[in-house]
């Protein structure tokens, strides 16, 4: 079984930029779909990025479209998402996790959850 692991995360001022890691340890990311997930306490889980691993495939969210870019490497073992224009609202607990679902906005969709890299932005 393939574990997920993020990193990248850090504090930033508003319009800074920050580049998310999410790498498969044991193996290739091999589901369909790999998305990207951020949480604040007492909030639902968000969708903000997914991609399909065989052929490009890309879908954001609304709120980030314009400024995120969600990539994966040749080898399919690291997922990566670029933020920039960052906003105080793009603050949270950032998750990557798979999926075979065509319900990729869905975190009851996805398995293989990583442990999360913290995102704070601030003045």
């Amino acid at each position: 079984q393939v574990q997920l692991v993020e990193s990248g995360g850090g504090s930033v001022t508003p319009g800074g930029s920050l580049r998310l890691s999410c790498d498969a340890s044991g193996g290739s990311l091999r589901q369909y779909r790999v998305g990207w997930f951020r949480q604040v306490p007492g909030k639902e889980r968000e969708f903000v990025a997914a991609i399909r691993f065989l052929g490009g495939n890309y879908n954001y969210a609304d709120s980030v479209k314009g400024r995120f870019t969600i990539s994966i490497n040749n080898a399919k073992t690291t997922v990566y998402l670029q933020m920039n224009s960052l906003k105080p609202e793009d603050t949270g607990v950032y998750f990557c996790a798979t999926t075979y679902s065509v319900a990729y906005t869905r975190a009851s969709s996805y398995n293989s959850w990583g442990q999360g890299t913290q995102v704070t932005v601030s003045s």
